[in-house]
């Protein structure tokens, strides 16, 4: 399985709860050192409680799945 894969797998097991509350993530791009790029969308890029979803959520859910990435950062859209 490609990491982009892996990252995908994981994001599919959190976006139940963020389609409850009507917004996304989506994969902006993974780059050659493992840094990944994620973009908050619908309403997770405009909730004032977005960068707790993305630290203690989405970043955490991708660490303990694929502990040897890199940075984890967001951009709203």
């Amino acid at each position: 399985m490609s990491l982009d894969q892996e990252i995908d797998k994981v994001l599919d097991s959190i976006r139940p709860y963020l389609h409850a509350d009507g917004g996304d993530v989506e994969v902006v791009e993974v780059k050659e050192n493992k840094d990944v790029i994620l973009r908050l969308t619908g309403n997770c890029s405009s909730c004032n409680m977005s960068e707790m979803t993305m630290t203690a959520g989405i970043e955490e859910s991708l660490r303990r799945s694929i502990p040897d990435l890199g940075s984890i950062t967001a951009v709203k859209e």
